[in-house]
């Protein structure tokens, strides 16, 4: 499955560079036309990430919302869920999904009894630098490995885990896929790769590793390196060969 992503700051579409968000590669188009395009391309999911929430400050709710209805399929939100109460309301509002990271380092009982109560809404980030989860938007090591922080979780009914390879911005795409077969090798739970797509040759070795589940696309698009369409072409999977019987 193909996620088009669109990150937003002070209501403008972004890419941040190993998630520095004063520096950020400002994208001059507008969020809700660029959603609206991304389900007329025919993405079945948007992920949309709010950095401003990241922040703690000055978030883009109504703009997310508006986004949303643009775009009018399932919608996964990103960036300063970090209470269950932001989580919910999230959910309320429409959200198919949101993505947790940094309250389950903190608080993992809590995220638990989130997903529990909202079994396949609660996307786990796994945000690594370094073989350390990172959090507070990339900017804390934790303690945890990232198999260490998968396994805590094992069980939960999370809709997926998302790996996003933070190394990935300055180093090969081989360590990134490697890191991704490893860690959706370990578990039960689907797998979300992002951070590791920068041509359709990166999708295309993607899809064939065990429990991905899709990836997130987003910078590359708006590079124009590649449309969402050719993405969703590459990421399809060819009918098995079967033997003709006489």
């Amino acid at each position: 499955m193909i996620y088009p992503t669109i990150e937003l700051q002070n209501g403008r579409c972004v890419s941040l560079f190993r998630g520095r968000l004063d520096e950020p590669q400002i994208w001059h188009v507008d969020p809700v036309a660029k959603a609206r395009e991304f389900a007329e391309a025919g993405a079945e999911w948007l992920q949309i990430t709010d950095f401003d929430a990241v922040e703690g400050h000055m978030d883009n709710a109504d703009l997310v919302e508006e986004m949303m209805r643009a775009f009018g399929r399932s919608v996964q939100i990103a960036g300063g869920v970090r209470t269950r109460e932001r989580a919910e309301a999230w959910l309320d509002r429409g959200a198919a999904r949101v993505v947790i990271g940094s309250l389950a380092v903190r608080d993992p009982a809590l995220v638990k009894q989130i997903a529990k109560y909202h079994p396949d809404t609660v996307v786990l980030a796994v945000d690594v630098w370094q073989g350390r989860v990172m959090t507070e938007g990339w900017r804390s090591s934790s303690a945890f490995t990232p198999e260490e922080f998968m396994a805590e979780f094992e069980g939960t009914p999370l809709a997926a885990f998302l790996v996003t390879d933070i190394d990935n911005d300055v180093a090969e795409a081989d360590s990134s896929l490697a890191l991704v077969s490893r860690l959706a090798e370990m578990t039960r739970t689907p797998v979300i790769a992002s951070g590791i797509v920068r041509s359709l040759d990166d999708i295309a070795r993607l899809k064939y590793v065990g429990n991905v589940d899709g990836v997130i696309v987003g910078r590359a698009l708006f590079r124009r390196d590649f449309t969402l369409e050719e993405a969703m072409t590459t990421a399809r999977r060819e009918p098995e060969k079967t033997a003709e019987f006489i």
